[in-house]
């Protein structure tokens, strides 16, 4: 419970320090929204050309987009401080988090909380409740279970990739750019539905980085597309985001014995 006050106290100063600048805040978040709502224009763009991908529609790919978006939106935001953690390695400043008495992925954790995420988050809302209108899909409680644990397991799918990307900087230095394939590619792979997808892909994004568990597996109910899948699976499926959180955070703990600071 400590810890917690102190990660909410992280944030409390990271977000005080940003409204110092209120309009450079709106500016960015506005900035946000119109950035990721040019993407889901060229995903009505493309609906708008063939009607639908195989069966899917654009209302029921605008629930996926929704959010896998909404979950990026706020694991962007909460885990800054591992994207940026290159530069501690390069100038040393990891060996201060070292010499406090916490935990350096809570240290990490609040570094920064990145509050322009909202305009993106916003956006990301803004098409899920428009999906959910269209489809008049009622919120019952089964229905928001889906939702909010497949949102769930979404931010911790992506604070894992990131928390990997950080893990490999201790024998990399520099942050390998390839994981922007897993965070970026992953938001747009997940935008829609991956039945579309070859065989192949499908397993590489179920068992290996489990983006179908977070992002097609919970929403199959709720878009009543269930089909062969066990019902089960469709429900339990969110929580290999959280244990793919959990194998990423042991192999933080594997890569801080490598550390060997920067010699200065």
């Amino acid at each position: 419970m400590n810890a917690l006050q102190l990660y909410f106290r992280y944030i409390s100063i990271s977000v005080q320090a940003q409204m110092q600048y209120k309009v450079s805040f709106l500016l960015q978040a506005f900035g946000q929204f119109g950035v990721t709502a040019i993407d889901f224009f060229s995903i009505w763009t493309l609906f708008s050309r063939f009607s639908q991908i195989g069966t899917w529609t654009l209302a029921e790919v605008a629930l996926f987009y929704g959010v896998i978006n909404t979950s990026f939106a706020c694991a962007d935001a909460i885990a800054r401080g591992f994207d940026l953690f290159s530069r501690m390695i390069r100038d040393g400043g990891f060996d201060r988090l070292l010499l406090r008495p916490r935990s350096t992925v809570l240290q990490l954790l609040g570094t920064e909380f990145t509050l322009k995420r909202m305009g993106r988050l916003l956006q990301g809302l803004t098409v899920l409740a428009w999906s959910l209108s269209t489809l008049k899909i009622p919120l019952s409680f089964s229905v928001i279970w889906l939702l909010v644990t497949a949102w769930i397991g979404g931010i911790a799918l992506f604070v894992g990739i990131v928390v990997v990307q950080a893990t490999l900087t201790f024998w990399t230095v520099e942050s390998l750019e390839i994981m922007n394939i897993l965070t970026y590619g992953g938001v747009e792979t997940a935008q829609y539905p991956m039945s579309i997808y070859s065989q192949w892909f499908q397993r590489v994004f179920t068992f290996l980085i489990p983006l179908a568990c977070v992002s097609y597996f919970p929403l199959l109910p709720v878009l009543n597309r269930v089909g062969n899948v066990p019902l089960w699976v469709c429900y339990v499926s969110p929580i290999a985001g959280i244990l793919f959180l959990i194998v990423a955070l042991q192999l933080w703990r594997i890569g801080e014995r490598y550390y060997c600071s920067t010699g200065s």
